[in-house]
């Protein structure tokens, strides 16, 4: 009966929607500790009182988790979004104002509004504030504001050193486990701004979150140029730093978020 059950929990794991991860859990909490760092003192007594004792590095993967009740199967669209190829920044921001569809743009400013109005219910807050805090966290993964025809490079077929992976996983989650970090000692390896640039990264628009994104998305495919191309150490050099400021960039931002709603 055990192994039954087994069983079924990874076919369910399989069963998801892969389109809508991002970062991996560690990734995810990454960011969240990140934003911890740089929340000011009402911030984090509001954040409190809708939490609990649960740290938004705990519940940043909440919206990940809740995927296996179907009944939350319409949150999938929430933490992505697909766009053209090739746009300049002028006609990117053109293509989101008029966005009207159920993606991560359009619902982080959704959350934001929601978490901002006082008459929203504490149990839609609680809600609201633990998909914030992730999908933040998912449009600063490159691939999750990329291409809807390969399902965010889930369709591009590679090798991670010897073993079978997607352009979409290497992203989530391989080149974070390949720093063999827990979440809390990455946090604080990358976890280096100052005052001027968190201003800076704090004070971009929500589009421009998504345009950088978008360009690195397009770096990405553009460097893979066969099927099941074998990446591995020169992968990691090559783009390690790039990751590492997503994480940061999506941490800071979070927090400047979160201090603008609750603080």
């Amino acid at each position: 009966m055990k192994a039954l059950k087994q069983l079924c929990i990874v076919s369910l794991f399989f069963y998801l929607p892969l389109r809508s991860m991002a970062w991996g859990p560690e990734g995810h909490r990454v960011t969240a500790q990140i934003a911890e760092s740089y929340l000011t003192a009402k911030a984090k007594k509001n954040i409190k009182k809708i939490l609990g004792n649960e740290s938004i590095a705990m519940a940043a993967n909440w919206a990940d988790f809740i995927k296996s009740d179907s009944n939350y199967n319409y949150l999938s669209p929430w933490h992505y979004i697909n766009l053209p190829d090739q746009l300049s920044y002028a006609q990117f921001t053109s293509y989101l104002t008029s966005d009207t569809a159920t993606d991560a743009y359009v619902k982080i400013n959704f959350l934001i509004t929601a978490l901002k109005n006082k008459a929203t219910p504490q149990a839609q807050k609680s809600m609201y504030l633990r998909l914030l805090i992730h999908i933040t966290g998912d449009v600063h993964q490159p691939m999750h504001v990329s291409r809807e025809a390969d399902q965010g490079g889930n369709k591009i077929k590679l090798m991670w050193f010897n073993t079978s992976t997607n352009l979409h996983r290497v992203w989530d989650e391989d080149l974070i486990q390949f720093q063999q970090l827990s979440f809390t000692e990455y946090a604080k390896a990358i976890n280096y701004t100052t005052p001027v640039q968190r201003a800076a990264w704090q004070n971009d628009a929500l589009a421009k979150w998504f345009y950088e994104s978008h360009e690195i998305a397009m770096h990405l495919y553009n460097e893979i140029n066969q099927p099941d191309q074998k990446l591995g150490y020169r992968y990691n050099f090559d783009h390690i730093a790039i990751l590492n400021e997503q994480l940061l960039k999506g941490g800071v931002r979070l927090a400047g978020l979160l201090n603008q709603i609750f603080g």
